[in-house]
């Protein structure tokens, strides 16, 4: 990169090799976005955003003592959802604050619609998001590793 230019485009998430399951890595210059983009991530290996209409609206709150837990407890409760809605998402937006006992809050609003297997093709079925190499880190941006079970 040369010197002097400020480059503020990022990979939003990608996909690494694993034997069985689905790995992905999300970034964010935020956490917000960092957890937008690790919901899109999931979602994306499922199903092809672009077949999704944004109809419905589902409020997520959730609280955990740091954002790592958090982080987890986000992508395990659109797993959720998706399980008990019968709903598939292409929209995720997050709000975060820590509060002064240093727990974290996160309000989310996730769009979509109830499944149409006429339009949506499932590549593969989450069952669940794994604990197995689950981190969050902040360097140059933020940075979260998750294995799905499919």
């Amino acid at each position: 990169m040369p010197a002097g230019l400020n480059y503020k485009w990022m990979m939003p998430f990608e996909y690494l090799d694993h034997t069985a399951d689905v790995k992905f890595r999300a970034y964010g210059h935020s956490p917000e976005e960092m957890l937008s983009n690790a919901a899109a991530a999931l979602f994306k290996a499922m199903v092809d955003p672009a077949t999704i209409n944004i109809t419905k609206f589902w409020n997520v709150e959730l609280e955990a003592q740091d954002l790592e837990q958090l982080a987890y407890q986000w992508l395990s409760e659109i797993v959720f959802l998706f399980e008990t809605e019968s709903a598939v998402f292409a929209s995720f937006a997050v709000r975060l604050k820590q509060n002064a006992n240093g727990t974290w809050r996160l309000e989310g609003r996730i769009g979509g619609e109830n499944i149409d297997l006429k339009r949506h093709a499932f590549e593969n079925e989450v069952k669940a998001v794994t604990l197995h190499q689950f981190q969050v880190t902040k360097n140059d941006m933020w940075c979260i590793q998750a294995i799905l079970d499919v």
